[in-house]
C-alpha cells in the first residue's frame, strides 16, 4: 500500500513532559521478552500490580490480547512476526508520549526487532527485560499445548522448536526464573525503576 504524501505530524498543545509532570513518574516501556511459557505475562502482571498500587500510571499490551484485536490480520510469518512488533512498538511509543508505563509481554524472538522498538523512544524510554527460562522448563509447562503441537508439526515456525529465539545480550534486566520467584522477579524490576528514578515511593 502506498503512502499518501498529504500526511504531516501534528503537534499538540500538551506534551509528554506535561503529561509526565501530571501524572508524577517518568513514562517507559517495559518490554519483557522470552521463550513461549517463560513467565512474561505473569511476572509483568506482578510488576503492574505493584505499580498500580503504588500510583504509578500502567497498561500491559499482552501477545494474545493484541492478536485478537489489532493484529488479528496477522499470521506467524517472518514478515508478519516483525509486522506484528512494528505495530506494538508504535502502540507503546503512544503510551509514552501519554506519560504511561507501559508493559509489554511478547515473546519478540528477534533481537532486530527489539531494536526497532527501541528506536521509536527516546534514551532510557526502552527497558528489555529478559525473563530467561530454559526450554525445558517452558515445556514441561506447556499450558496451550503449543510446544507439544509444535513437535508434532501441527505448528509451523514455533519460537525454540522450528524457529529461533535470539536471546537479548545486553539487556537492561536479566530475570533468571531459575533463581527467582515471581514475587522476587517483581521486585527486582521495581527496585531497578526505582534506583534509575523512573518512579519513586513504590
Amino acid at each position: 500500500m502506498k503512502k499518501s504524501a498529504n500526511i504531516v505530524w501534528h503537534e499538540h498543545n500538551i506534551g509528554k513532559s506535561e503529561r509526565c509532570t501530571l501524572k508524577g513518574h517518568k513514562p517507559a516501556i517495559l518490554w519483557f521478552t522470552g521463550l513461549s511459557g517463560s513467565g512474561k505475562s505473569t511476572i509483568a502482571g506482578a510488576v503492574e500490580e505493584r505499580l498500580f498500587e503504588a500510583g504509578i500510571h500502567t497498561y500491559l499490551l499482552d501477545g494474545d490480547n493484541i492478536r485478537m484485536g489489532l493484529n488479528r490480520d496477522l499470521g506467524f510469518s517472518a514478515q508478519e512476526r516483525v509486522e506484528n512488533i512494528r505495530r506494538i512498538g508504535e502502540v507503546s511509543r503512544l503510551f509514552v508520549d501519554a506519560g504511561l508505563m507501559v508493559l509489554t509481554a511478547f515473546i519478540s524472538p528477534f533481537r532486530s526487532d527489539r531494536e526497532m522498538v527501541r528506536g521509536m523512544v527516546e534514551d532510557g524510554e526502552f527497558i528489555e527485560i529478559f525473563i530467561d527460562t530454559p526450554i525445558e522448563v517452558c515445556e514441561s509447562r506447556d499450558p496451550k499445548g503449543l510446544y507439544k503441537r509444535a513437535r508434532s508439526g501441527e505448528i509451523a515456525e514455533f519460537t525454540g522448536i522450528s524457529s529461533p529465539y535470539e536471546a537479548p545480550q545486553r539487556p537492561e534486566i536479566h530475570i533468571d526464573t531459575l533463581r527467582l520467584s515471581k514475587e522476587e522477579a517483581a521486585e527486582a524490576i521495581v527496585a531497578y525503576l526505582k534506583k534509575r528514578g523512573y518512579i519513586e515511593n513504590v
